[in-house]
């Protein structure tokens, strides 16, 4: 069982930031990648960032120069930094994590957090 709890969202001016966070905890053996995703409405849900263990990270053309995204492995825990934000931006943005539950490098698993509203409007 893992969880992962976000916090961050909210409403935001064009041209402003907000930084979104993101912690996983529970029967965690390893992560392997943690990754930002956002739905708009009518939209499916698409990648923004992710960043794996080692550090490396992949950004959607949208959001590239403008997100940053990072993450702490001893807290289990990312971020995706936001500047330069756009109406373009708004949706619902979710933390995700592939767990590797033990010690068998097969066993893993997709987590999904609940999802936080980021709207940017004047």
């Amino acid at each position: 069982q893992v969880q992962l709890v976000e916090s961050g969202g909210g409403l935001v001016q064009p041209g402003g930031s907000l930084r979104l966070s993101c912690a996983a905890s529970g029967t965690i053996f390893s992560i392997n990648v943690m990754g930002w995703y956002r739905q708009a409405p009518g939209k499916q849900r698409e990648l923004v960032a992710l960043i794996s263990s080692g550090g490396s990270t992949n950004y959607a053309d949208s959001v590239k120069g403008r997100f940053t995204i990072s993450g702490d492995n001893a807290k289990n825990t990312v971020y995706l930094q936001m500047n330069s934000l756009k109406p373009e931006d708004t949706a619902v943005y979710y933390c995700n994590a592939l767990v590797q539950l033990d010690s068998s490098a097969t066993n893993y698993r997709n987590y999904w957090g609940q999802g936080t509203q980021v709207t940017v409007s004047s």
